[in-house]
């Protein structure tokens, strides 16, 4: 699967910014926060401006590296300037003809689903890049499948972030739908960008303890080698 032009708010806004010098904003809504504006020029941010997460996730992308979901590629291109073997995976193709324009050598047009007979030693899945897994169910198929793309000593480096905080209450108390039919972490977005409208799509948080339960079922462990400071944290999941 990918994603042509006119169904792709995130890939306009990166051309335009990379072409033209727009940095006008994408709309991200969804059902359980505020609207957020995001400028493309975040997509583009060197390495001294990334969250302490990715930097930490960059310092141990080993051997031959799969960035997945890799947007405007300012991960990837990084990697490649620290002679790091990268390839660079996104389903956008307004934004892979960017990272070809930047420079970046080994681009990949497709979903990860789709990338088979390949091994890496390092995957990376940053921006809460498990996001793509979209369910719970989704994540327990998308950690079978990265498995099948590891090197026998190879890593998955991901960040996720607890959402139990949109659930805090004023006495400190968490309030949760015990009824609830999906985990509070499985999130309906849709994104808008000047007249581009999006698809509605789910989107996954997931909690270290379910991300550590799912892995294992895929015969993977889990390693946390940092928290973030809202709720947030960097994941090293490697094979049992």
């Amino acid at each position: 699967m990918i994603i042509k032009a006119e169904f792709d708010p995130i890939g306009n806004a990166i051309s335009n910014y990379f072409f033209k010098k727009d940095n006008s904003p994408i709309t991200v809504t969804s059902v359980v926060v505020e609207d957020e504006q995001l400028p493309p020029d975040y997509f583009f941010r060197s390495y001294k401006n990334m969250p302490l997460l990715e930097r930490i996730a960059l310092k141990n992308s080993k051997g031959t590296v799969l960035d997945i979901g890799a947007g405007a590629g300012c991960h990837s291109l990084h990697l490649q300037k620290s002679n790091i073997d990268i390839t660079a995976l996104e389903i956008s193709e307004l934004c892979c003809d960017v990272m070809k324009n930047t420079g970046i050598k080994k681009i990949i047009n497709s979903d990860i689903l789709s990338v088979k007979d390949q091994k890496f030693d390092t995957i990376l899945l940053l921006m809460n890049g498990i996001g793509i897994a979209g369910t719970v169910k989704g994540l327990n198929d998308l950690l079978a499948h990265l498995k099948s793309l590891l090197q026998p000593k190879g890593k998955i480096l991901l960040d996720s972030s607890d959402l139990m905080y949109l659930f805090e209450q004023e006495d400190g108390t968490f309030l949760f739908d015990i009824n609830a039919k999906n985990y509070y972490g499985e999130i309906e977005y849709q994104l808008y960008y000047k007249n581009i409208e999006g698809q509605p799509f789910s989107w996954l948080f997931a909690d270290h303890v379910l991300l550590t339960e799912i892995a294992e079922i895929n015969g993977l462990k889990t390693k946390i080698l940092e928290y973030g400071p809202h709720y947030d944290y960097l994941a090293e999941l490697t094979q049992i």
